[in-house]
């Protein structure tokens, strides 16, 4: 009998999957306009691979924003659950970690393996990936480009709280001819000082790890450790986090009712 363990995140701009088993594997593909068709999609990619999600053998838990539309889930599970349990197996030990996803940032304390407490900003996306892809956007570059002109430039103050607004902002200064680099490190800037707003409403200790989108930076998790004064590593696999911690509560979950 073949087991397969699979975590599915799906994100609100993106859709993460880990697979463990006989056949380890992790994917990233975009969430789209519809998790339903992200979730087929996902579905399509596992059969290409000879993982079936319908079998007996193949347990299959959801998690994020869209895990709702994983209607061949075995179990759903709350993000902070999943996050907290994948940092725990990638980190080590108690750790606080901070997950900056599309449209919110989640702040969670892991203590003796337990989530502890969490905190979330989920009013505004100005704080949130979402937001440096909509500003990428707006210069004609990509999210790597981003960081690297924003590592070049001066910062240039963006003051709005609200995405919208900020985009005025950098429309204005893109019109008055700032060079893009330091529109770059304004925007960086700008969610850097948000997410360390929320982080600092909670004690994190040293042990600070940074998941999602932004996780793989380092500029961006160089910015973030200075204005927090933790030093915070660039992770390759920070944003699987919540799909590995998925796949592990549900291998978790199996063998305590074979017990």
């Amino acid at each position: 009998m073949i087991m397969y363990y699979v975590g599915i995140d799906i994100g609100s701009t993106a859709s993460k999957v880990v697979v463990l088993g006989e056949k380890e594997l992790h994917f990233v593909m975009p969430t789209g306009w519809s998790s339903k068709e992200t979730t087929r999609l996902i579905e399509e990619k596992l059969a290409s691979e000879s993982i079936d999600i319908q079998s007996d053998d193949t347990i299959v838990v959801a998690t994020g924003y869209g895990r709702v539309a994983v209607d061949f889930a075995d179990y759903t599970i709350t993000e902070i659950t999943c996050h907290g349990r994948g940092g725990r197996e990638l980190f080590g030990g108690d750790c606080s970690i901070v997950d900056v996803g599309g449209q919110d940032t989640k702040v969670i304390l892991i203590k003796n393996g337990m989530v502890t407490d969490f905190i979330m900003n989920d009013k505004c996306s100005a704080g949130t990936g979402k937001f440096i892809e909509i500003m990428a956007n707006r210069l004609g570059v990509t999210l790597t480009e981003l960081f690297e002109m924003a590592q070049k430039g001066k910062v240039l103050p963006i003051s709005s709280l609200c995405t919208v607004f900020a985009e005025s902002e950098v429309i204005s200064y893109i019109g008055e001819g700032h060079p893009r680099e330091d529109i770059a490190a304004g925007v960086i800037e700008s969610v850097v000082n948000k997410v360390a707003q929320l982080c600092q409403k909670k004690d994190l200790g040293e042990n600070v790890v940074l998941t999602g989108g932004l996780s793989f930076s380092p500029y961006f998790t160089g910015e973030l450790g200075k204005k927090l004064k933790v030093k915070i590593e660039p992770r390759e696999f920070g944003r699987y986090a919540g799909a590995y911690g998925a796949a592990l509560l549900g291998k978790e979950k199996e063998a305590k009712k074979r017990t």
